[in-house]
């Protein structure tokens, strides 16, 4: 096999330049979460762009084998990944086949002006794991964030059984409110357009919960709007989301926003109206969720980042994702 050869793109046109290339390395790398398709990324970048593209790409014999997608933050010498806060897992994308690509990322953003490298919500199997400190630096290691994760069962029939009996008895409680109200039903998107339209029933609702607590919400900042208008339809496209409503009565009652691979589901925002607060929804809508999962064939839903109480109703289990950080001594 040829020597790996490397380079780091500054250029918003050059990475773009490399967006087929990009989605065949994702589908060769088993390690890969829905956060790290050109889909999300890109769309991630224009919408906030918060500093200078760092992106290590790493060729062998003409084939993309190791990409690395970096930015360097304005006002500051760190070097930070793309996707940071609004992606739960993070990483790099390093061929299989081809391992040494990883030490090739490493060598070529070595060569940037950086004083602190930070590579930060990766799972346990997360290829950035396996990086080599860069020559001089010192590293911490340390966790990032809760997040829980239900083991999913081989049959949907075996769901319930996975479920703690209280849970069982509320969604049961639940559905019962639920046609007591009216004819319950729910519609998944079947391409972008759909997509948006229900993204912004979903946005609205999250919104309109977060003002009523008087606190602005997520959606304040009219980027991550942009952000998530521009990658669901390419996520559909790609089958790595999921945007599901569940109406009652003819009324969008509520919202779930999921990515999704072949083994994994990924619960990455929801939203329900508060008018339909006792029929619980959203506890319906997350349930139907994974018995889907369960017929395609996913091993684990994850409940992402955050450790609160809800996630643990279900009988999800902790699984912290970890924090890198490469730093050069002061000179």
């Amino acid at each position: 096999m040829s020597t790996p050869e490397t380079a780091v793109l500054h250029e918003r046109e050059a990475v773009a330049a490399l967006v087929p290339d990009w989605w065949e390395l994702f589908g060769r790398s088993d390690r890969a979460t829905p956060f790290q398709s050109p889909a999300w990324q890109l769309a991630w970048w224009d919408a906030f762009s918060p500093g200078l593209l760092r992106v290590a790409a790493v060729r062998s014999a003409g084939r993309l084998v190791g990409l690395a997608p970096f930015y360097r933050e304005h006002g500051t010498d760190r070097l930070l990944p793309i996707g940071i806060s609004a992606s739960d897992y993070l990483d790099v994308l390093v061929d299989p086949a081809v391992p040494a690509a990883g030490d090739r990322i490493v060598a070529a953003l070595a060569d940037d002006a950086w004083t602190e490298w930070e590579l930060t919500d990766l799972l346990p199997d997360a290829a950035a794991l396996d990086l080599p400190v860069p020559a001089g630096c010192t590293e911490e290691r340390s966790d990032a964030a809760p997040c829980p994760v239900i083991a999913l069962p081989d049959a949907p029939d075996d769901l319930a059984d996975r479920l703690p009996k209280r849970k069982r008895r509320s969604i049961g409680m639940d559905r019962n409110r639920a046609r007591r109200r009216g004819d319950v039903r729910t519609i998944a998107a079947r391409d972008g357009a759909e997509g948006l339209r229900l993204l912004a029933e979903l946005i609205r609702m999250h919104q309109a919960r977060w003002t009523a607590r008087g606190e602005p919400g997520v959606f304040a900042d009219e980027r991550i709007e942009t952000f998530h208008a521009t990658a669901l339809p390419q996520l559909l496209g790609a089958g790595l989301a999921r945007l599901d409503a569940m109406t009652i009565d003819g009324t969008v009652a509520a919202v779930l926003y999921q990515l999704a691979d072949e083994r994994r589901r990924y619960a990455y925002l929801a939203g329900f109206d508060a008018a339909f607060a006792h029929e619980s929804p959203g506890t319906l809508l997350l349930a139907e969720a994974m018995e889907t999962a369960v017929r395609a064939g996913a091993r684990e839903y994850h409940l992402l980042r955050g450790d609160e109480a809800y996630k643990f109703g279900w009988g999800a289990v902790v699984r912290h994702t970890r924090r890198r950080v490469f730093r050069r001594p002061e000179r």
